[in-house]
This record gives structure tokens, C-alpha cells and sequence, in this order.
């Protein structure tokens, strides 16, 4: 079936970089755009009327974990300070011998698990393709969930019909609480070793499902958590299968220390050393870079390896902005030549508002009104991610490139938040948000319209994420390394009286 879509403006895409078409036309057949332009006088089966809109490509999150990330909305003006800023920190790790209590995403099958707790584990996926997906992003890469929560993604990335990137995580050691209530590292090599062969039995398993839409990608979590010898059989297991790599690199203080101190390099040099420092390599964030000046360490060049390699950097500006952390700076990244991508980390899994503040934070931080522009963290949320991917059919509209088209109303739909657009793409970083996402496309199969995620019942899965993460915040303390209840962890922005003093974190 050839489908035409009529934009009021459409990103097409000249082979180099994006270009804007006024009042022009994106034609698909199946899977595959065949014509953008500003018209097409061939046979179509139907039209889309998107006269008042943006026909952009589907975004491409570079870096998500799964479920409705309650344990995260407890980070807000909070935390302890020996953490240096890390939510990892605060909401991962648990006391020694203690289940995980957090997201789905974030705990492993236990041993006589009942299947209400297998069910929060389909209704998180759901949860967090949904909300991608009504967003509109197209394609998605996991960042760490265990075996039984990709498998769940795995399903509903299947029937939702988004794009993604899946395998199960792992490592050599877990960050838990010590007696004393400090983090403390407990290292098992062969669990780390099991994890990477659990990873690529996955890949065999699934890599091309729906219709190609599954595709494996290696995650070795963090590279504090990894022994040397695991990172080199990442490399060979990638080679071998094709596949990407992610990882958490130069991400907080206590890891860029750890490193340095342990093997006498930084992080990215770490990476570099065991050939992970390369084009098909993601890097978690990468923003505790050697020539950050937080990090007083003089004469680094993690910019020029990762330049060099051809790396990566999956940058979550929400994500950081939100711990006082930054990326220091995108003008810096970008004259070493670093690409960088965009994700959303937690919470809001909208690329929208992340393409906003990327912007913004990277202006002050370059201390330039010419830099992060609208462009550049466009790029960053569509074509730079396919570079890693090794992919030139995503993240643009062109000839030949898969059917992955987000429409969104710039019309303010009786607001004035967008008032008069001139160009769509600055409006849409200056004011949009993933609400206005009106249309997606994923395969050439219509997956969200009219701002309904076709198979979801969004008041449905509203309703689990909340009752969920009650659920969490009520027993906090059962698993908390310092023992904390969710109040202490993360005191109220006023106090409570009357009615609502008997918070949801008193109830366990």
C-alpha cells in the first residue's frame, strides 16, 4: 500500500543533512519511504492530512530504563551528598541480602514469584513503550533491565510496534549496602561472565523479530562494575554478533575516581584500552570527562579518544540537569568532534522536552546564544543515533529510509504556547512537548493517532503506575541501604496537614 502524507512542513533529508520543505510531501510504500518533496503526481492508496503540522522523522532514545521510575521521582531536591549527584546511587542499589523493591526493570525473578508481580512486570513494559511511543520516538535502546523484564519489552515492543534494541545487562560486581549503611562493591566474575552469555543467547534468540524490529545490543552496565577481562570478551562477543555496545562511562565523580585510582587511567581511556572506545560503542552520558573542570585532571584527551574512535556519547540532559550535572560543554564536544545523541534516561521519556534543555543547558554551558542550537539537538534526537547503529534507514525521511514518522501539531491547538511559527524546528525545541506528537508511524504502520496509542488504555496504565509506585514508596524502608522510609529519603516540598498527613510512604 502507497500512503501520501500532506505536510504543512516536512523534514526531509538531503543525503548530508536534514532541510525543511514547506507544504510538502512524504510518500511511503510498506515499510519504506519512496518520495519527499514538495509534491508527487504518482498513484497513491490514501492520504494523511497533516496540512497544520510537522512531518518530522521518529525519534531515536539512545538511552531508557524501563518501568514508571518511581523510585526516581524520590531524587527531586534530595539526596545524600556522598553520592556526588548520582540517582544511580540513591535508588539501585539495596541492603546486603535484600530484594530490590524498585521499578520492575530493576530486580531480577525471585525464586517463588507470584504473578502479581510477574503482571507489574508486563504492565512496566507497557508502561514505558507506551509512553515512548506516544512521544514519539520510533526506536529505543535499553540501557540495563535484567533478562525477565527484556523478555516483557520484548512482547510489547512486538505488539506496540516500536523499533528497539534489547538484551539483558550485566557486570561483575553489584553495587549494595554494607553494614554502615555505605555502598560498598560485591564482585562475582563468573555471574558477570554468565550474564554476557545470557546476553548473547538473547541476541540469537530474538535478533530480528517483528519484522526486523528487534535487534540485540551488548550492555555491560557501568564500567566500575566491570572487570577487564569481561570488557575484552564484550568486544569479541560484538564483533562476532554485529551488535552495538552501551555502557555507563564517565558518569559520576565516584567512578571517574575508582578508575583513575584502580588502573591508572580515566574511564575513557579504560574503554579505549580494551577497543570499546569505537563507532559502535554508546557511552552512558559521558560527561565526567577528563577536561571537565570538576575533575582537576590535567592534560586528559577522553574527547579526542572518543573523537578519534568514533564513539558515541548518549547524552541525558533531564536527567543530569535535574542533579545539578551537565555536559561541560556541547560546544566543546562538538569542535573535538564528538557525536552526540540524546536520551531520555528516566523520566519524561520525551525527546521533545529533552531536545529543550539540551539546548538550553548547552548555551549557558558553552557560554554562547550560537551553540546547542535547534539544529544540532534535532540532529541529536534522530540521525546522530543511527551512527552507532550502524544504520542510514532511520532518523531521516529520504528515499529508501524505513516508514518511522512522527506528526506533530505545531498549531498550539487553542493555545498560544507555539504562537506564530516561522521556522517548525526552532518553535519545536523553543516550545514543544511530546503531547503534541499527534501521529506516529513505525514501519509504515500507523501506531499512535490522533494522540491514542493504538492497544494501550492510557487511564489503565496511568492507574498501574501510580498504584505501583505507591506500592514502592510504602516500602521503601524494607530495602533502603540506609533504611530510610520515601519521606526521608525525599521530604515533602511543604508540609503536610489535615487529610494529607497520612502519606502514601507511611503505609507499608
Amino acid at each position: 500500500m502507497r500512503t501520501l502524507i500532506r505536510g504543512g512542513w516536512v523534514v526531509g533529508h538531503s543525503g548530508t543533512t536534514h532541510t525543511l520543505i514547506r507544504d510538502g510531501v512524504v510518500v511511503y510504500e510498506d515499510d519504506t519511504i519512496v518520495h519527499v518533496g514538495a509534491d508527487f503526481d504518482g498513484h497513491v492508496d490514501r492520504e494523511i492530512d497533516a496540512a497544520s503540522r510537522l512531518v518530522s522523522p521518529g525519534f531515536i532514545d539512545t538511552h531508557i530504563h524501563s518501568g514508571h521510575r518511581a523510585a526516581h521521582r524520590l531524587i527531586t531536591d534530595a539526596g545524600r551528598p556522598e553520592y556526588f549527584g548520582q540517582p544511580f546511587f540513591e535508588t539501585l542499589p539495596a541492603r546486603r541480602g535484600r530484594p530490590h523493591g524498585g521499578d520492575a526493570g530493576d530486580w531480577v525473578k525471585r525464586a517463588g514469584e507470584d504473578e502479581a508481580a510477574a503482571q507489574r512486570r508486563i504492565d512496566a513494559a507497557t508502561y514505558t513503550v507506551a509512553e515512548l511511543l506516544r512521544n514519539g520516538t520510533t526506536t529505543f535502546m535499553d540501557f540495563g533491565a535484567q533478562l525477565p523484564m527484556q523478555q516483557a519489552l520484548l512482547a510489547e515492543s512486538e505488539r506496540l510496534g516500536i523499533r528497539a534494541y534489547l538484551a539483558p545487562s550485566y557486570a561483575s560486581a553489584d553495587w549494595v549496602g554494607g553494614e554502615d549503611g555505605r555502598l560498598v562493591r560485591d564482585w562475582d566474575e563468573e555471574k558477570g561472565r554468565r550474564g554476557l552469555h545470557a546476553a548473547i543467547e538473547f541476541i540469537d534468540e530474538h535478533a530480528g523479530a517483528a519484522n526486523g524490529r528487534i535487534r540485540g545490543i551488548l550492555i555491560p552496565f557501568t564500567t566500575e562494575l566491570m572487570s577487564l577481562e569481561l570488557l575484552r570478551e564484550t568486544r569479541k562477543a560484538a564483533d562476532s554478533l554485529g551488535v552495538p555496545v552501551s555502557i555507563h562511562a564517565a558518569y559520576n565523580v565516584v567512578e571517574f575516581f575508582q578508575i583513575v585510582t584502580e588502573h591508572g587511567m580515566t574511564p575513557i581511556e579504560l574503554l579505549d584500552s580494551v577497543g570499546l572506545c569505537a563507532s559502535d560503542v554508546l557511552i552512558g552520558h559521558g560527561n565526567f570527562v577528563a577536561e571537565n573542570p570538576r575533575m582537576n585532571y590535567p592534560a586528559g584527551r577522553d574527547l579526542e579518544l572518543m573523537a578519534e574512535g568514533g564513539a558515541t556519547v548518549s547524552h541525558c540532559p533531564i536527567n543530569l540537569a535535574r542533579r545539578g550535572r551537565y555536559l561541560d560543554s556541547w560546544a566543546t564536544y562538538r569542535k573535538a568532534g564528538v557525536n552526540v545523541a540524546l536520551g531520555s534516561d528516566t523520566f519524561p521519556r520525551d525527546m521533545i522536552m529533552n531536545m529543550r534543555c539540551a539546548s538550553l543547558v548547552g548555551k549557558i554551558m558553552s557560554g554562547s546564544f550560537l551553540e546547542a542550537t535547534a539544529a544540532e539537538v534535532f540532529e541529536a534526537a534522530t540521525v546522530n543515533a543511527t551512527r552507532v547503529l550502524r544504520r542510514d534507514d532511520l532518523g531521516r525521511l529520504a528515499p529508501g529510509a524505513k516508514a518511522d514518522i512522527a506528526i506533530i501539531d505545531i498549531s498550539g491547538r487553542g493555545t498560544l504556547r507555539y504562537g506564530p511559527v516561522r521556522d517548525p524546528i526552532k518553535s519545536l525545541v523553543d516550545v514543544g512537548v511530546g503531547d503534541d506528537v499527534d501521529t506516529v508511524i513505525v514501519d509504515g504502520i500507523v501506531r499512535v493517532e490522533g494522540g491514542r496509542v493504538d492497544g494501550v488504555d492510557m487511564a489503565e496504565v496511568h492507574r498501574f503506575g501510580q498504584e505501583d509506585a505507591e506500592r514502592l514508596w510504602g516500602g521503601w524502608r524494607n530495602w533502603d541501604v540506609a533504611e530510610r522510609t520515601a519521606e526521608e529519603a525525599s521530604p515533602w516540598s511543604f508540609p503536610l496537614s489535615g487529610r494529607s498527613r497520612r502519606a502514601p510512604s507511611d503505609c507499608a
